[in-house]
This record gives C-alpha cells, structure tokens and sequence, in this order.
C-alpha cells in the first residue's frame, strides 16, 4: 500500500475505514464502490445523463444506437459509470463518434455536389431558359463551396438538401412550361413553314413570268441582259464563240392599223416562238422591244451561224402567218456582229444594231453580218 493510497484513507470515517479494513480493500479502484455510497444515486443518474448528452447526437446513426445501448445499462445500474469497462467505452465513443461524423459529412457533402453537376447536366441538355430555376442551381453551387463544415455542419447541408429540392421542383416546372410552349408553337411553325413555302412559290413562279415577254413568252430585255452576264463570262473563260442577232419585223403598225393590235400581237407572238424553236439550249432570245428581237447564238464553224439565219429567214419568208381567216405575209430584217471581232459585248451589240439599220436602209428581208455578206 503506497503513501498516496494511506493519505486517501485519511479522508475516510471510521465506519467506512472500518469497511476497508474488513473488506481488505488496498487499491483505489477497490474503494470507488465504498466512496460511491457517498453519492445519493439520483445525482449519478444526472451525471449520466449530462455524460450521455455530450455524446449525442451523432450523424452517424449506427453511433447514436450504440450510445444509447450503453446508457441504457448504466440508468438501470448506475454504479456501471465507475466501472473501468464502461469508462473505456465512453472515452472510445468520444473519439469514434467524431471520426464517423467527419465521414458522414464528406459522404454527404460529395453526393450533393454530385446532384448538384447531374442538375446542371441536366439544364446544359435542356433548351435554354431565363427561368429562376437555373439561377437557383448556380447560387447553391456556390454556398456548397463556402460551406465550413466545422462551423455550419448537419444543420447547413440540411438547409442545402431542401433548397436543392426546390430548385429541382422550379426546373420541373419551367421545363412543363417550355414543353407546353413548344408543343403550341409546334403547329404555328408547321403553319408558318407551309405559308413559306407557298410565298416561295409564288415568289418563284412570279420570278419567272416577270423573266418572260408577256406576249412572246421570249426573256424580257432585263432578263436577257442578266443571262448575258453567264455568258459573257463563260467567254472570258474559255473563249465561246457567239452572235448578237438583231431582229426586226416589217410594218406591225400597219397590221395593227389595217386588222386590229391583235393581228400585230399574233405576228409578234408567232415569231418569237419561231426564233425559240429554233436556237440550241446553250443560246438565248429575248424580246428587245416593240418588233424588235435579239439572240446570242453561238457556233463553232461560220456554216453553222449561216445555217441557223437562213432557217429562220425561209421559214419566215415561204410561210403565211395566220390571223383568223387571213394569211399575213411578214418579212424581217437583221443585223448579225461576231463577238470576238470586238473589245466589249457592249460594242458587239451596238455593230449589230448599226448593221440591222443597214439593212433596213438597203430594202429589208435581209441578214447583213459585219464581213458585207446580205442573206
């Protein structure tokens, strides 16, 4: 028995020596029972339950059952609590019960930031919105990175748990708002496309006519001058060969004046087609104004051009033009310039013109080309 020990039993009274003595009690840990008759149980109870307290509660559900277990002994048996066992167990509860909480918080803390990417996932794949539910997403975002989980703890990430589940409510919703406003537009758009498509077909059709010659069906003079543009630059690239051809009907006024506008419409109609039938896919002929016809005709051997204009003058000459039960003899005349023979295609119209003038003036029905040669 130690000094220490001797001067503990000082303290005791003589009833409680008495019991030392008897129950040969030589260490501290043998005499707790005999001093714990000292303590009136209800406040050992209190101890307990201050002890207990400071313990709970845990995150960790599984520490809390394993807590409540143990005082669930030492309520029943109060004397437990100065049992060395018991004491051990509680000092291990102190250290466990804050490594399973700081585990808890780390699980918990990664699964909403994983909730948290899968909802922006989830909105970056959904049609844009400028609806509050995004924006929601985004200012959680940010408090899970400032949360101190030391500080805040359980109670934080609850308050971030229910507004998590909000902003998820507010994306349901104004994704059934967006769905809804998709599905009624759905039909306006088809509506929409199919007044498109018919303005674009009118437009297209419109386009057209206003290319041909009401009358002749040929290109107007705008149209013409468009398709020259193709042309003229297939030209400059690879040197095709072409004709400007300037026509020109005899005396339409006079059938206008001696059987109506109409005989002088159906003269002008007729020639057109005559002139469209008889060019290839590559030429082009368009109405220049009043009686007056251009075409761009081209060729590879001279015959070939002298071929086409002496097509165009039989046909016209050993033929009648019918109008109604009258047979209209018409003549024409024309002046023909070779594009190569000049700078622009500017000045190849106008030597073609000059040359149907000629041609005029020399008693009509005739084709004068630029070499002298009369048709």
């Amino acid at each position: 028995m130690n000094e220490e020990f001797k001067n503990i039993l000082t303290l005791l009274d003589e009833e409680e020596n008495a019991q030392v003595v008897s129950k040969n009690i030589d260490t501290p840990l043998k005499l707790i029972p005999l001093l714990l008759k000292r303590v009136h149980p209800k406040n050992v109870k209190v101890l307990a339950m201050i002890i207990k307290q400071s313990l709970l509660p845990s995150i960790c559900l599984k520490t809390n059952e394993e807590i409540d277990q143990l005082f669930s002994q030492i309520e029943k048996n109060t004397s437990l609590l100065f049992d060395k066992n018991i004491q051990e167990k509680i000092e291990e509860f102190t250290t466990k019960r804050f490594e399973r909480d700081k585990q808890v918080v780390i699980e918990r803390t990664s699964d909403i930031s994983k909730l948290v990417f899968l909802m922006e996932e989830y909105l970056n794949e959904a049609i844009s919105s400028n609806g509050s539910g995004s924006k929601n997403v985004l200012n959680i975002r940010e408090k899970i990175e400032s949360i101190n989980i030391k500080e805040n703890g359980l109670e934080a990430l609850t308050k971030l748990q229910n507004e998590l589940i909000n902003a998820a409510a507010s994306i349901e919703k104004e994704m059934n708002n967006v769905n809804n406003t998709l599905e009624t537009g759905k039909s306006k758009v088809q509506e929409l496309e199919e007044k498109v498509k018919t303005l674009e077909e009118e437009l297209n059709k419109t386009k057209i006519e206003n290319m041909k010659d009401h009358l002749t069906g040929l290109l107007t003079r705008k149209a013409f001058g468009d398709e020259v543009k193709r042309i003229e630059s297939s030209y400059v690239r690879i040197n095709t060969q072409y004709a400007v051809v300037f026509f020109d009907l005899k005396k339409i006024k006079n059938l206008n004046d001696t059987y109506g506008h109409e005989c002088g419409d159906v003269v002008l109609s007729t020639f057109g087609k005559i002139l469209n039938k008889s060019i290839r896919d590559h030429d082009i002929v368009g109405r220049y104004g009043g009686e007056e016809f251009i075409a761009i005709i081209h060729f590879n051997l001279n015959r070939e051009l002298l071929q086409f204009l002496k097509r165009i003058k039989t046909i016209v000459t050993e033929n009648s033009f019918l109008y109604k039960d009258e047979k209209i003899k018409v003549t024409f005349s024309a002046g023909v310039a070779i594009r190569s023979s000049y700078e622009t295609y500017e000045n190849t119209v106008q030597k073609a013109d000059m040359l149907l003038y000629q041609a005029k003036e020399n008693g009509r029905n005739k084709i004068v080309l630029e070499n002298g040669m009369e048709i």
